[in-house]
Parts: structure tokens; C-alpha cells; sequence
């Protein structure tokens, strides 16, 4: 049973590994399947997820010179109001 469970559940760490993986490269299915349980168990995960994706878009932006002031401040809304936002 430990080992199932050691296989089924991750530490929070591997999970940020497959967010961060998930970002530039496809994960297999049971990565797929072990991130997505994990998540309905820890919403630092699922927060630390959103937060990653937001970051990795802001970086795009910035990397391809579409960021003026107007976008700036409304991706620093977004950012307030994400972090603001309770996870359910």
C-alpha cells in the first residue's frame, strides 16, 4: 500500500518540478495524472501553478517587446488580484 501510494501521491516539490516542466515540455500521462491529484489535495500547488503560468506570460511579453505602461500596470492588477484571490 505504500508504495501505491508513493507512486499515486507527490511531495510538493516533484509537483513544482512538473508545473515547471509542464510550462516547456509535454509530461507523460502519469506525471499528468499524479500533478493533477496532487493539486485537488494542495492549493499551494494549484496556486503555485497559476502563478508560474502568469509569470512565464509576463516573460513572453517582455521577450517580444509588447509591454508598454498600460499593459504593466494591468498585469500588476492581475497579479494583486490573483494573490488577493482565496484558492477554493
Amino acid at each position: 500500500m505504500k508504495k501505491i501510494m508513493h507512486i499515486l501521491f507527490l511531495s510538493c516539490l516533484k509537483a513544482s518540478e512538473f508545473i515547471e516542466k509542464k510550462l516547456h515540455f509535454k509530461l507523460s500521462f502519469n506525471e499528468k495524472i499524479q500533478l493533477e491529484l496532487h493539486k485537488m489535495m494542495c492549493s499551494a500547488c494549484s496556486r503555485y501553478e497559476k502563478q508560474s503560468i502568469l509569470i512565464e506570460k509576463s516573460i513572453e511579453m517582455q521577450n517580444k517587446n509588447i509591454l508598454n505602461i498600460e499593459s504593466i500596470e494591468e498585469l500588476k492588477r492581475t497579479i494583486t488580484k490573483k494573490l488577493n484571490t482565496p484558492n477554493k
